[in-house]
């Protein structure tokens, strides 16, 4: 078919004008010849010439300036031509032309504007048929693809802006839904496709359209995403194989994997080598790449002044999403690095909120996860202010005295479970901050004048219910510095395992939930780790069995301000007690980082029982999906 004689060379602009709405008006009375020229036009994309390439450019702006004759019934096939066309296959000038149509069309009349925001959302990422997606995989992973993607998206932004002004009531809340109803699969295995369709939502709330697109339902959209992408990860594809050779039983006591077989050699547990495993699993990979997005987001938002109020929506996601994922390994990371980034209004919402739900929830799970998430983040967040730490222990100690009193009989862990939560809770607060508030006399008295003695001396008997590696961690530390008075029988010896340990977590598993665990993976890591306390860094002031007094002393000062360790804490203002113990930064290796406790129950309760010796250290856990 040869050129349409609508679009010859020799036309004016005018008589180019003209002639097309011609063609359209004659498509309407039954004539299609040039019309059908026309469409044939739109549909040509595959090795365009110099020529074809100005034909084309000519028609969209031809097209363009006749979008008022167009009828979304008659003109059916040229609207599915347009709509058809993608950004991705053209060079700069047939993208100038077809965006510019796009925005007349979609200015001319309303039915209009939903196809044209459609049409631009697809555009967030390349084409996904199966001839385009491979070719355009390997495109983006080389400069000239870069290039091409700044090009695209630079216009469908600017394109969606000029949209919006045009019809600020009713296209920004299309574009949401629209956004959202088009979110690729997580299981695309496109990996590259899924983070530039995430970009581009998160584009959104950051850029100059920012003012008419609500931030909730996208920002939303993208934690769900994370949190689906999360529960997908299988511990068995990463705790595997050579994995188990050379570690102890105890290193992998709450990995859900068969360990019987395992090498009793108790070699330092190798942290970066389950960080590499996590970076060769496809899920994780992806999971890793969307959620750097999301943390360079909210470092924007900080350097742009409104991390918090983009925190709001972020944490009302938090509740409704993450909270209530009992099986979530890593996505509420991003609650932890926001947190990094403002401690001081951030990081004291995230606590207030989790309090609130520990004490006042309605929802037995809800309220352990939330105790969870509060004993996690406490122990593990470098940047929060160890007064805060203090005064939010004591609510959750003083929430549990008041429980017990009214409380009658013996062990009961499903009746008491959300009790139980919140022994725990303190216990592993206290083994990860003991010796930094014991370090700061009115802390010190803070803490003795905590109920801590009567809760878990209480005939509910939380030391027999809460995880024997953490109850023996807490006494082995309270022994040590001689603080609580606490039964003599548990304070001398190891603990039995027993069922009681297992039991008030519940199918969740919540009495092994710690979800603020050392990330692994290997992207986010390199965000987390700055702000992070690992036990390494706490275990190394006290570890070493022997010490002198005055070596104790100075442990106990090197402990005291991990604050200060790695980074700066800009704008939080020391008080006179922790000025005291402005010192070294720790020396701690973090390749060699160890971590939570875990339940070891299911190595018990056979014909065979023995008891636990006192752990040097708290050996790692990763809460695992499986539990």
């Amino acid at each position: 078919m040869g050129a349409p004689v609508m679009c010859e060379p020799s036309f004016t602009d005018s008589e180019l004008d003209e002639h097309i709405r011609s063609a359209l008006k004659a498509a309407i009375e039954g004539d299609f010849d040039y019309y059908n020229q026309l469409v044939a036009v739109m549909y040509r994309k595959e090795r365009l010439v110099t020529e074809e390439v100005a034909l084309l450019v000519t028609c969209l702006k031809a097209v363009t300036g006749a979008v008022r004759y167009i009828d979304i019934t008659h003109h059916r096939s040229l609207l599915v031509a347009i709509s058809g066309m993608s950004l991705w296959d053209y060079d700069t000038d047939v993208m100038d032309a077809l965006v510019e149509l796009l925005a007349h069309l979609a200015s001319s009349r309303g039915e209009y504007v939903d196809l044209c925001l459609e049409m631009l959302v697809i555009n967030f990422m390349p084409p996904t048929s199966p001839s385009s997606a491979s070719y355009f995989v390997d495109l983006l992973k080389q400069s000239r693809g870069l290039t091409k993607k700044n090009q695209v998206l630079d216009r469908v932004h600017s394109t969606l802006l000029n949209i919006a002004r045009m019809s600020p009531v009713h296209s920004p809340r299309k574009l949401e839904k629209i956004v959202i109803d088009r979110m690729p699969n997580i299981k695309m295995k496109e990996h590259v496709f899924i983070e530039t369709y995430v970009e581009n939502m998160l584009r959104l709330l950051t850029g100059r359209i920012s003012e008419f697109v609500g931030s909730s339902m996208l920002l939303f959209a993208v934690v769900d995403c994370l949190r689906d992408l999360d529960v997908e990860i299988d511990w068995s594809d990463i705790l595997k194989d050579d994995f188990h050779k050379g570690k102890s039983d105890l290193e992998l006591e709450t990995f859900e994997v068969p360990i019987d077989h395992i090498q009793q050699d108790y070699n330092e547990f190798d942290w970066e080598s389950l960080i590499q495993r996590f970076s060769g699993v496809d899920v994780a990979r992806k999971l890793d790449n969307l959620m750097v997005l999301v943390f360079e987001h909210l470092k924007t938002s900080s350097e742009s002044g409104h991390l918090v109020q983009v925190f709001e929506t972020l944490l009302q996601s938090f509740r409704i999403t993450i909270l209530t994922a009992y099986k979530s390994k890593f996505c509420q990371f991003i609650m932890f690095y926001a947190c990094s980034l403002d401690p001081e209004s951030c990081g004291k919402k995230f606590v207030s909120m989790l309090i609130n739900t520990f004490v006042s929830g309605l929802n037995p799970e809800l309220r352990m996860s939330a105790v969870s998430y509060l004993a996690s983040y406490l122990a593990r967040a470098k940047f929060v202010d160890i007064s805060l730490i203090a005064t939010i222990l004591e609510s959750v100690v003083n929430w549990c005295y008041v429980y017990c009193k009214e409380q009658v009989g013996d062990i009961n862990p499903k009746a008491h479970k959300v009790f139980y939560a919140g022994c725990q809770a303190t216990m592993y607060i206290l083994c990860f901050r003991m010796r930094q508030m014991l370090a700061i006399p009115r802390l010190k008295l803070q803490l003795l004048h905590m109920h801590i003695d009567d809760i878990l001396g209480h005939p509910l008997k939380p030391l027999q219910v809460c995880l024997p590696s953490i109850v023996e961690e807490f006494l082995r530390l309270a022994k040590d510095n001689h603080i609580f008075s606490l039964p003599q029988i548990f304070a001398d010896h190891g603990l039995l395992e027993s069922e009681h340990s297992r039991a008030f977590g519940g199918m969740d598993r919540l009495d092994v939930f710690f979800p603020f665990d050392p990330c692994l993976l290997l992207k986010c890591d390199r965000y987390i780790r700055p702000n992070y306390v690992s036990w390494s860094m706490v275990r190394s002031t006290y570890d070493e069995e022997g010490t002198s007094d005055e070596d104790e002393e100075e442990d106990i000062e090197a402990c005291a301000d991990y604050d200060r360790v790695g980074i700066p804490i800009a704008g939080r203002a020391r008080s006179s007690d922790e000025d005291a113990f402005d010192l070294d930064e720790f020396d701690v290796s973090l390749d060699k980082m160890s971590i939570t406790p875990g339940d070891t129950s299911h190595k018990f309760g056979g014909s065979v029982q023995r008891f636990m010796q006192m752990p040097s250290k708290i050996r790692p856990s990763t809460s695992p999906e499986s539990l």
